[in-house]
């Protein structure tokens, strides 16, 4: 079995792409490369280009007439700039997916898996949520993700197209056989940012002190980036169990989370634990587009898909810090690419 993986050379992309590999299914990488790496690219078949070049994505179904499915992972992802730079997310995210969507179905693929995120939801009180929560996205980037997922459902409906979407929450660690990790030397996530101050010396600033959690951090749900492919491999495997749904249709959502709420403090803590030692840390102001956060209460995944996580936070922690330390023999001392990319970007 062979699969496209749109943004298949960045961070998740290209762990997706290995849990393929490892399962027996050959991945075909689709990325600009204005985030991704070639080096995660390495010994793949692999072509280079946008995810709105419909010749381009012709060829690769002329020369892989056996791709049965493709994933969508290719998108911008970083929140402050998404409000900075809306056109740009909105055409990146949603009108460059609308064409690569249309090259699918013109080239008979009728399987898609999009990387969607649980950044659309309207979290309760208690900060839980499943797939039927209101969608109420705080940014332009989590409003990309759900525009997307109104296309996909109502193309879905008029076109033989089977789309899963896997809302992600908030992925942490790094491919444990250190083949890909997290590609930027300047992140942009939480974790990321504690992991360049324990290696630069540098304050770490916890954004936002006044939320109505239970210490005032932000909430989010730590998921394993090993654990978040392998339920990709599950996903391709069962689709056909999948869809169509019980009343017919051919779309269905699913949140890919572990269930448990941590706080920016919790998970600070953690990061000390596995470190060895504190970071400095200082309190600043929330950063535009951020939300309380979010976990999921939803079972769908373990019901459909037979997944469920097997790594823990402190696994996450500590992988992501194993990868650091290889990062630049793996990928040189190169300046990170550019924040907002011509193109599509692997996620």
């Amino acid at each position: 079995m062979k699969v496209l993986i749109a943004g298949g050379a960045g961070f998740i992309g290209s762990t997706i792409a290995s849990a393929c590999l490892d399962a027996g299914t050959t991945p075909v990488i689709l990325d600009n490369l204005s985030t991704g790496r070639a080096e995660f690219a390495a010994d793949r078949i692999f072509y280079r280009g946008d995810i709105a070049d419909r010749r381009l994505i012709d060829r690769i179904f002329a020369e892989h007439p056996d791709i049965e499915a493709a994933v969508h992972c290719a998108a911008l992802i970083v929140v402050p700039d998404s409000v900075d730079h809306p056109l740009t997310y909105y055409r990146e995210n949603v009108g460059k997916s609308v064409e690569f969507v249309d090259a699918l179905v013109g080239n008979g693929c009728d399987r898609l898996l999009f990387s969607s995120s649980a950044a659309i939801y309207q979290p309760g009180d208690d900060f839980a949520v499943d797939e039927s929560s209101p969608v109420a996205a705080t940014s332009p980037y989590g409003r990309s993700k759900a525009m997307m997922e109104q296309v996909l459902q109502d193309t879905a409906r008029a076109h033989p197209l089977h789309v899963i979407s896997l809302r992600y929450f908030n992925p942490v660690g790094a491919d444990p056989k250190m083949r890909t990790g997290l590609q930027l030397a300047r992140p942009t996530h939480v974790l990321g940012k504690m992991i360049e101050a324990a290696r630069t010396g540098s304050t770490f600033q916890l954004t936002g002190a006044d939320w109505p959690t239970r210490d005032g951090s932000g909430i989010r749900d730590y998921v394993h980036v090993w654990d978040l492919a392998r339920a990709h491999v599950h996903a391709l495997r069962r689709f056909g169990s999948i869809l169509p749904t019980e009343d017919g249709e051919r779309y269905q959502a699913i949140n890919l989370g572990t269930g448990d709420g941590t706080t920016v403090r919790e998970l600070l803590a953690a990061f000390h634990t596995v470190l060895g030692r504190p970071i400095p840390t200082a309190v600043s102001d929330r950063r535009p587009g951020d939300s309380a956060g979010t976990y999921t209460r939803s079972e769908r995944a373990r019901q459909l898909l037979g997944w469920e996580p097997t790594l823990s936070l402190r696994d996450g922690i500590r992988h992501s810090l194993q990868w650091d330390e290889l990062r630049e023999r793996v990928l040189g001392t190169d300046a990170d690419p550019q924040l907002l990319p011509v193109g599509a970007t692997g996620l």
